[in-house]
């Protein structure tokens, strides 16, 4: 899904406020002589999109190209996924367009955790519990960060440091997700949602469930094919691998509704500004 954009009208027959940048007159200038407006949600889709792309061309690549290499474990049984390690990591080209899509697509999602601390500051504001807000938006980009880590160091030429950011993904991304789920929870009232709004709070909370049973079942498949070697059973803690993949990817996703009437402003001279409206 590509952003849509569109020009704007001339300054002097526009006087309407875009509104959400800096609460100032200046900014506001600034937004109105920008020539390009991006719509956030689906510039944001597009966005996350990479790597959902990026993972599941690894995917099909392994599995057409690196069969036997990919399935093998130490217990030299039968098995029809590769791992995540073993898909994104592992091979080319699958690791250059891995790495392409993670590195491509984190600029943006770093800017949307600040663009979501401020909101949930604004949730937050009546309850004294901005600390939350704060909280969200530092899990948020460890999360992030250590998706850009375990993609750039690889199970194949540094373990250690990539069992290491697996492990902070998973920990603060799940932590992250309740810590969304639980501030939306606290601070708005069903009945007084849009749609758009309720719609997103519904998804958050499913894929959330999704999220935390994934990972779970992981848990247990490893375990269980560590333990007896059973054929089929470590594609099975493959397959938990892409559902707590995908259910994080849509979580994020979920950004769209959240500011579905925001923009993206983009200047020559100022750069890219974000608003509201």
């Amino acid at each position: 899904m590509l952003p849509q954009y569109e020009r704007l009208v001339d300054i002097d027959a526009d006087n309407t406020d875009p509104g959400g940048y800096a609460g100032s007159s200046s900014g506001s200038n600034s937004l109105r002589r920008s020539r390009i407006r991006f719509r956030f949600g689906r510039l944001a889709v597009a966005t996350v999109m990479l790597p959902v792309a990026g993972f599941l061309f690894c995917v099909i690549w392994s599995l057409l190209y690196n069969f036997e290499q990919a399935n093998a474990t130490h217990c030299l049984v039968y098995n029809f996924l590769p791992s995540l390690s073993a898909a994104i990591g592992n091979y080319q080209p699958q690791r250059f367009v891995w790495q392409f899509s993670v590195l491509f697509h984190a600029p943006f999602r770093y800017a949307i955790a600040f663009l979501y601390k401020n909101h949930h500051l604004t949730l937050l504001s009546r309850k004294h519990r901005k600390e939350w807000a704060y909280l969200a938006c530092i899990l948020n980009i460890i999360e992030l960060s250590s998706l850009v880590g375990l993609s750039l160091w690889t199970s194949s030429n540094n373990y250690e440091i990539h069992k290491f950011c697996f492990s902070a993904f998973v920990i603060c991304s799940i932590i992250y997700m309740y810590l969304v789920v639980l501030i939306n929870r606290l601070t708005r009232s069903e009945e007084l949602l849009t749609l758009a709004e309720r719609k997103s709070l519904r998804y958050k909370r499913r894929l959330l469930v999704i999220n935390v049973a994934s990972i779970l079942f992981a848990v247990y498949f490893f375990v269980r094919h560590n333990n007896h070697c059973e054929p089929g059973i470590y594609s099975l803690f493959a397959l938990s691998e892409y559902v707590f993949v995908y259910s994080n990817i849509g979580f994020h996703m979920t950004a769209y509704w959240d500011f579905i009437k925001a923009n993206v402003y983009f200047h020559w001279r100022t750069g890219i500004h974000f608003s509201s409206v």
